[in-house]
C-alpha cells in the first residue's frame, strides 16, 4: 500500500491493490472544493491514468455529512466583492476537471453519500459509476445565491426526463437516491453502511464483479408522482409563465415551488432557463461547459452573486435584495450579456477523443 497527501491534507490519496482512492478532506466545510483541491485531483488522475496497476478510481468525502457541498463560495464572494479574477481561474480548472472525469478511461467510482451539491455534482455525476445511498441529498442550488447551475449541471439536468431538470435547476430542490437515479444523476443505490466494504473490495476485484454484491433497491422517490404538474408547468417558454402555471395548477407542491422561485435571483432564473434550453443544441458536455464558463465569468461582476452569498452564507439573514428585484423586470437584453465571451477569453475544451468504454 502506498500513501500520499496534499501538503495541507485537503485531499487524501492512497492506493490499495488495483484501486486508487481520493478522499476530499475538509469535513468541517462539507468538503467544499478549493482551487488547490481541483489541481490535486487533476494531477492524481493524470498519474493514475498512466499507472497500469491502478484499474479503478474511487472518490469519497471525509466525515459523515457528505461527499462535497460545492465550491468555496466564501472565497468566491470575496473575489466578486473586490472585483478579482481568481474565481474565473478556479472555474476554468474546475470545468476542465469535470470534462476530464466524463472521459476518464478507467472506472471512476463516485460515492455520493450525504450532501452532494454544486461542484460536488461536477466531480461525481460525470463519472462512470455513480453510487447514491439513503442519505444522499443531491442539488444544484445556485439560483438561491445569484448564480446558475454550472460544472456541467445544465448539461445533466437538460437530459433528465420531461421537465424534471428544469424544476430542479430553477428551484434548487434537493433529491434523494431514487429521484437522483430517475433524473440520470446517479447509476446505483447502495446502503450507506455498506460503502466501506464496497470500497475495500474494489482493491481486489473489478467493478463489474464487486458492484452486484452491494446494489439494492432505493427508498421510494417523489418526483414520478409529481410529473403531471412538473412537466406541464415547466414546459412554458418563460420564467413568468412557469411561475403563473405553478400558481394556477391547484397543486400544493406546485404552489410551494412557485413560492420558492420568488426567493431566487430573478436574473439567475432567467439565465438558467435559457442555458438549459440551449444545452441540448450545443452538443457534447464540453460545449455546455464552455457556455457555463461564459455565464459564470459574467456573473462574477454582478450584484446578485455578492448579495446572494452574503444573505445565505456570510450574514445568513436569508433576506437577499436582488437587482432587479422581480422576474418581470429582467429583460432579454439583461440576459443576453451573460452569454457573451468574457474579456479575458473563453474556455476552450477539446473533444478530439470520444469517451472510452470502461471495463466495468
Amino acid at each position: 500500500m502506498t500513501r500520499g497527501t496534499h501538503p495541507d491534507d485537503t485531499v487524501l490519496l492512497h492506493t490499495q491493490g488495483r484501486a486508487g482512492y481520493l478522499v476530499l478532506n475538509r469535513p468541517k466545510a462539507l468538503n467544499s472544493l478549493t482551487h488547490d483541491m481541483v489541481g490535486r485531483i487533476d494531477d492524481t488522475l493524470t498519474l493514475w491514468e498512466k499507472d497500469p496497476a491502478i484499474e479503478t478510481v474511487v472518490i469519497s468525502g471525509a466525515g459523515d455529512r457528505g461527499l462535497c457541498a460545492g465550491g468555496d463560495i466564501r472565497a468566491i464572494h470575496d473575489d466578486a466583492r473586490t472585483g478579482g479574477t481568481a474565481s474565473a481561474g478556479f472555474w476554468r480548472d474546475e470545468y476542465r476537471l469535470n470534462a476530464r472525469i466524463a472521459r476518464y478511461p478507467k472506472p471512476y467510482v463516485a460515492l455520493m453519500d450525504g450532501i452532494v451539491m454544486g461542484g460536488g455534482v461536477g466531480i461525481s455525476a460525470h463519472g462512470s459509476v455513480r453510487i447514491v445511498t439513503e442519505r444522499s441529498r443531491i442539488a444544484m442550488p445556485e439560483t438561491g445565491i445569484g448564480f446558475v447551475p454550472d460544472v456541467g449541471g445544465t448539461y445533466l439536468l437538460a437530459l433528465a426526463p420531461g421537465r424534471l431538470g428544469t424544476h430542479l435547476a430553477l428551484t434548487g430542490t434537493p433529491v434523494g437516491a431514487a429521484d437522483a437515479l430517475r433524473c440520470g444523476l446517479a447509476d446505483h443505490f447502495v446502503p450507506a453502511d455498506r460503502l466501506t466494504a464496497l470500497g475495500a473490495d474494489l482493491a481486489d476485484a473489478p467493478v463489474r464483479e464487486v458492484l452486484p454484491r452491494y446494489v439494492a433497491e432505493p427508498p421510494a422517490g417523489v418526483l414520478d408522482g409529481a410529473r403531471h404538474w412538473i412537466d406541464h408547468c415547466y414546459a412554458a417558454d418563460t420564467v413568468e409563465e412557469i411561475h403563473a402555471r405553478l400558481l394556477g395548477s391547484g397543486e400544493p407542491e406546485a404552489e410551494r415551488a412557485a413560492a420558492a422561485l420568488r426567493t431566487k435571483s430573478p436574473t439567475s432564473l432567467k439565465i438558467t432557463l435559457r442555458a438549459l434550453r440551449e444545452a441540448p443544441g450545443l452538443g457534447p458536455l464540453e460545449r455546455v461547459l464552455e457556455q457555463e464558463y461564459r455565464i459564470a465569468c459574467a456573473l462574477l461582476g454582478s450584484a446578485d452573486l455578492v448579495e446572494g452569498i452574503r444573505a445565505q452564507v456570510i450574514d445568513k439573514d436569508r433576506d437577499p435584495h436582488w437587482s432587479p428585484p422581480t422576474i418581470e423586470e429582467v429583460t432579454e437584453a439583461d440576459v443576453d450579456r451573460y452569454f457573451t465571451a468574457p474579456d479575458a477569453g473563453g474556455l476552450a475544451l477539446t473533444t478530439a477523443h470520444a469517451p472510452q468504454e470502461v471495463p466495468w
